[in-house]
């Protein structure tokens, strides 16, 4: 059982920084990029900060699905995703795939020369949809993180 209680804390440390990082960038960075005087300097700070964070975001994605599906694993907890009680199981893994989705496949492949094309035309735009859907993921991840701690204590809102 110590590879679970080292899975089950690793687990919590990615969530911790997976969504904590998501909350500083919807909650501070994006505003405070919205807030600079010219375009070039919009996108150069938020390219350079959002380089760095996507590597976080994509290592403690990656410890977060091999984690979550180590313990699902090792509990046998399969049938759960069989169980409308549990459904903070499903959002965990619809959370999870949206996020590796985005950081693996769209973000490299579409949304950066998505997000380059438009801020260089229509700079306050492009940082109000971007900042719309960062507040969209950070709730869906929110609303899921509450669940999953409330379920995974045995307090569940459907019966």
């Amino acid at each position: 059982m110590e590879y679970f209680t080292l899975a089950r804390v690793l687990h919590v440390l990615a969530v911790i920084l997976w969504i904590g990082g998501v909350a500083m960038v919807t909650t501070v960075i994006i505003p405070a990029v919205k807030k600079l005087k010219s375009k070039e300097d919009q996108i150069k700070t938020f390219e350079q900060i959002e380089g760095n964070f996507a590597l976080q975001a994509k290592i403690t994605t990656l410890i977060t699905g091999i984690t979550g599906f180590y313990m699902l694993y090792v509990l046998d907890a399969w049938d759960r995703y069989f169980d409308y009680r549990f459904w903070w199981i499903h959002a965990m893994t619809l959370v999870w795939i949206l996020f590796s989705l985005i950081l693996y496949v769209l973000e490299p492949l579409v949304l950066h020369k998505l997000f380059k094309k438009y801020a260089e035309d229509n700079p306050a735009k492009t940082f109000r949809f971007m900042h719309r859907m960062h507040w969209i993921l950070l709730v869906l991840s929110l609303i899921t993180t509450a669940g999953a701690v409330a379920g995974s204590h045995g307090w569940f809102f459907l019966k």
